[in-house]
């Protein structure tokens, strides 16, 4: 039997707070949830988190089939840059349906508009000189591609990554991934991974204090490649995100990006860097590269190309490395012309808008309301760079773990109509990654609803509104 669904007015777009009444999940929810659950994959995972089921979207709110609407925090992992259904977006790719909407890697004026909007968001000095792959339509997919271009044009075999780094779960991604539960049930992963430290000093890898540290733990890296006794062979590449997602919100050092930079060029390593979810403005500019003065070799971007969840995946490439043969990578899906007219559009309304003054301005805005939050003794850190943002809360001092901890404050975010996710080492960073073009309101909405959640999830008084 279908869920019934119950239109809500006003509508949605128009929303001012979320509304959320009764338990989670709602009747309705649950029909399709106890469906879900006897059909689909154990390794389904969001609606453990989220109970409900999902009836409209609009910007950035969602509502369920209850009648329920939250404020989503969340934005398909970053995927809906511009929030759900932006009107022009779905004009642009319903344009597009009527006239062609697959076409394999071949020709068409969708993916010319696209391709030369992509280089187009390249510094000035990077434009004319990268070359763009498709992809199978996955952020992974184009890992992949990144790892294959890089051992196919110099030769060599291994691959240096970092430690709470993410870069997917196929195969190949999931070894140069961090998190090693994902990879404990998988035998013979791909070999020659080589893990170094990140940048993390929050929780540094080193043990060191960074209020008194002299050590940058890029040396370790330096003194690895360039000692003959060091038991590290030469790369085929090193690949790092600026941010680390997954990881728990975590941006890289300047210093840091730009040595491994350094030392990359000067040993003729490509540098892959992974924008799956730091590119296409989500860190206030284009490329997350751009604020630390670098220019990689290789830059991976997938979840927020089209704007608004229609599936595509590209790597942009120094042209030194264009030595594929034909259909050297390949893949059905890598042609999905619906994201290619939604994506043109995405950045022209990104720059017709001045979107990224918005991230910039919003993100400033997450910092200054969540001071008192940052302050507490119960929170390590509020972190992040413009709408990629986490808030580490430390173990509790009551015997539950920290990641019970976190699941509570999501829970009760949840409850008062926020949508959050949870990263970093175990589940103990509360994730934010609203629509790039979320109000200032939505923001102290949100992050009152966040401080309210901490603070009982505490035992503590919740705080007064703002």
């Amino acid at each position: 039997m279908n869920a019934t669904v119950t239109p809500i007015t006003p509508a949605l777009r128009d929303t001012t707070a979320p509304r959320v009444g009764g338990p989670l999940p709602g009747p309705r929810s649950e029909e399709l949830l106890a469906r879900q659950r006897e059909r689909e994959s154990n390794a389904r995972a969001y609606p453990r988190h989220f109970p409900f089921a999902v009836a409209e979207g609009a910007g950035s709110w969602v509502r369920d089939v209850d009648g329920n609407v939250f404020l989503d925090f969340l934005s398909g992992a970053g995927v809906l840059s511009l929030g759900h259904n932006h009107p022009e977006l779905v004009a642009a790719a319903v344009e597009q349906m009527g006239t062609f909407t697959h076409g394999l890697d071949m020709a068409t004026p969708a993916k010319d508009a696209f391709t030369e909007a992509q280089l187009a968001m390249l510094p000035a000095g990077m434009r004319d000189r990268m070359r763009i792959q498709f992809c199978g339509p996955t952020g992974a997919n184009a890992v992949d591609a990144a790892i294959k271009l890089c051992k196919t044009a110099t030769g060599r075999g291994d691959i240096v990554s970092f430690q709470g780094g993410f870069h997917g779960s196929t195969h190949a991604a999931m070894a140069m991934t961090g998190l090693v539960a994902q990879k404990r049930p998988i035998q013979n992963g791909m070999p020659g991974v080589q893990f170094f430290p990140f940048s993390s000093c929050s929780r540094c890898p080193l043990a060191l204090d960074p209020a008194s540290c002299q050590t940058n733990c890029v040396a370790l890296l330096e003194r690895a490649l360039n000692d003959a006794n060091g038991g590290v062979a030469l790369p085929a590449a090193v690949i790092m995100e600026l941010v680390q997602g997954e990881g728990g919100v975590i941006p890289a050092r300047r210093e840091f990006v730009q040595r491994v930079r350094a030392l990359t060029r000067e040993l003729g390593v490509p540098l892959i860097v992974d924008e799956v979810q730091t590119g296409c403005g989500r860190t206030g500019t284009w490329w997350a590269f751009e604020q630390y003065g670098i220019e990689p070799d290789v830059v991976v971007a997938s979840k927020a190309l089209s704007g608004m969840g229609q599936p595509v995946a590209i790597i942009m490439y120094d042209e030194s490395l264009d030595v594929w043969a034909p259909g050297a990578h390949s893949g059905t899906f890598r042609g999905n012309q619906l994201a290619f007219a939604a994506g043109v559009e995405t950045i022209r309304i990104v720059e017709r808008d001045d979107v990224l003054a918005n991230v910039r301005e919003r993100s400033a805005q997450v910092f200054a309301r969540l001071a008192e939050l940052a302050a507490d003794p119960a929170v390590v850190e509020v972190r992040g760079l413009g709408l990629m943002l986490g808030i580490e809360l430390a173990p509790p001092a009551d015997g539950r773990s920290v990641t019970a901890l976190a699941q509570d404050v999501q829970a009760r975010a949840l409850r008062a109509g926020l949508i959050v996710e949870l990263g970093g080492r175990d589940d103990c960073v509360v994730r934010m990654l609203p629509p790039l073009t979320v109000t200032a309101e939505q923001i102290d909405l949100a992050c009152s609803i966040l401080v309210d959640a901490v603070r009982a999830a505490l035992g503590r008084e919740a705080s007064a509104a703002a």
